[in-house]
């Protein structure tokens, strides 16, 4: 394998609807075995869903949801002599954006309901208000940061 460069980072196209990446990224966190046109149909009808019941901008909601769902420290086990530490870790942006959107999605599909549109519908909703699993989820991820603050010097 070649160590001169690394490969250079592939961004997905805008979404053709609202002209945003996020969202593209977002359809493909939702995309099951291929099928695309899918996983963007449920998407718009939950932006449609979320318009119609919040009366707001549903673009300004789901990010706002993003942005509440989006851990700022998470813990990672380091292995230093026999024991092994939990360290507490800053959060990139990317990894971020990854970690709200898979957490937004799963809490989702746990969600009591009949169709996927309305629990992530109402799991977007939740999120955006700061409350639904996904921010609890983040919550939680905090919380562990917290109690391993300690052992914060072995960050690497």
């Amino acid at each position: 394998m070649s160590r001169r460069s690394k490969p250079a980072k592939r961004i997905p196209l805008a979404d053709p609807v609202y002209n945003s990446v996020d969202i593209s990224k977002f359809i493909n966190r939702i995309m099951r075995r291929g099928k695309k046109s899918l996983a963007e149909k449920i998407f718009y009808s939950v932006m449609q869903q979320i318009e119609e019941r919040t009366n707001e901008k549903a673009m300004d909601i789901f990010q706002k949801a993003l942005t509440n769902a989006t851990p700022l420290l998470e813990v990672k086990a380091r292995r230093i002599g026999g024991s092994t530490y939990q360290v507490p870790i800053e959060v990139k942006a990317d990894r971020g954006f990854a970690l709200a959107s898979s957490w937004i999605i799963e809490a989702a599909k746990k969600r009591s309901g009949k169709s996927f549109r309305d629990k992530l519908t109402n799991e977007i909703i939740d999120a955006s208000n700061g409350a639904g699993s996904a921010c609890k989820k983040r919550e939680d991820t905090h919380k562990m940061a917290e109690a391993n603050k300690a052992f914060a010097h072995y960050r690497y």
